[in-house]
């Protein structure tokens, strides 16, 4: 028997059905598997018929959503749910046998990151840097342009081009009052 594996999207909203569905065609279930992504969480069902080993994806779950239990179909899911609940802090409605939060004993509220530390520390530096050059570079482009404007004033009348000049540096004074702020 060959073995295959595929990936398909599921509708959370479709969950309890499809898996009522896999039940009745003779689908075992495999396993409920979390992945924290950067901004949600991917749920996937897997369920296997022959070697054929089907994973059905539910897209971007927002950390704190919610999802129908499977535990009425596939008792066994309920660790899985209990797991997913504790570690990525998704909710199952209607789980036969819920843990309500302490299935684990966890020593901080969210143990799962997609990153470990050094990584975090990593971009956390990048994104500093990139800010830093960001900064440098509008004020390259705000001292060329201030450069610029010197050369319009010094072509002006003297008057015309001091009373520009207070209206500048009054304007950078109120930017610099708002940002302080």
């Amino acid at each position: 028997m060959e073995f295959k594996q595929s990936f398909e999207e599921l509708a959370a909203q479709d969950v309890h059905a499809e898996a009522q569905r896999r039940k009745d065609s003779g689908w075992r279930y495999v396993q409920i598997l979390a992945v924290n992504l950067d901004n949600g969480v991917d749920v996937i069902y897997s369920y296997m018929l022959d070697g054929n080993l089907q994973n059905l994806v539910v897209k971007d779950m927002p950390r704190d959503g919610q999802l129908e239990s499977i535990g009425d179909i596939f008792l066994e899911s309920f660790v899985c749910e209990n797991e997913i609940h504790d570690l990525f802090g998704i909710s199952f409605t209607g789980m036969p046998i819920d843990f309500h939060g302490k299935f684990y004993r966890l020593s901080c509220d969210k143990p799962m990151t997609i990153i470990s530390p050094e990584q975090l520390a990593r971009r956390e530096k990048e994104a500093k840097a990139k800010a830093v050059a960001a900064a440098k570079k509008e004020k390259d482009a705000q001292n060329a342009s201030d450069a610029d404007m010197e050369a319009k004033l010094a072509a002006m009348d003297p008057e015309k081009a001091a009373k520009v000049r207070a209206a500048m540096e009054a304007k950078r004074a109120k930017a610099a009052q708002k940002e302080a702020e």
